[in-house]
């Protein structure tokens, strides 16, 4: 449970490093886990999520690009944990795997560029967390919130299928 934690919370952080993506992200994956909430009956999860949804959705409004205000590690780091305590509440920690697609590669890609680069010297992206290799490939901020937002989506769906 601890390592769950540790790695969705961290995970989330990670994701968190472009006008409106960790807040984006991050408010799809609570939404579905509230969704998934009510489908079993379990409100008051229900409401912590529709109330962190909110807060996000209010956040948004300053932070899309260009941002007026930054969320920062603090704020990453409670959604994370908004997160993993809703899953973990839910006793679906497995279901993380799914809906926190996004924030699950955005970790494996600062992995692989570390043990890459130690291990050749040489890097796999032009830079990590992945968002910013495409950032760096030419994607505008927007273009990336909105295409990862859509894949959260979409895995979103299909965790609610699933469960």
């Amino acid at each position: 449970m601890i390592f769950v934690m540790l790695a969705s919370t961290n995970a989330v952080n990670l994701t968190d490093g472009i006008d409106g993506l960790g807040a984006s992200i991050s408010m799809i994956i609570i939404a579905c886990l509230s969704v998934i909430a009510i489908k079993y009956g379990v409100y008051e999860i229900a409401t912590l999520g529709f109330a962190l949804c909110g807060a996000c959705l209010g956040f948004l409004l300053f932070n899309l690009h260009p941002a007026k205000i930054f969320m920062g590690d603090t704020g990453s780091l409670l959604l994370g944990g908004a997160i993993v305590t809703m899953a973990l509440y839910l006793r679906m920690p497995l279901i993380l795997l799914v809906v926190a697609i996004i924030p699950i590669l955005e970790t494996i890609s600062v992995i692989l560029q570390v043990i890459y680069f130690k291990k050749t010297g040489n890097r796999i992206f032009k830079m990590t967390p992945i968002h910013h290799h495409f950032e760096l490939s030419g994607w505008k901020e927007g273009k990336i919130v909105s295409v990862f937002s859509v894949i959260t989506l979409v895995f979103c769906i299909i965790a609610i299928f699933i469960v």
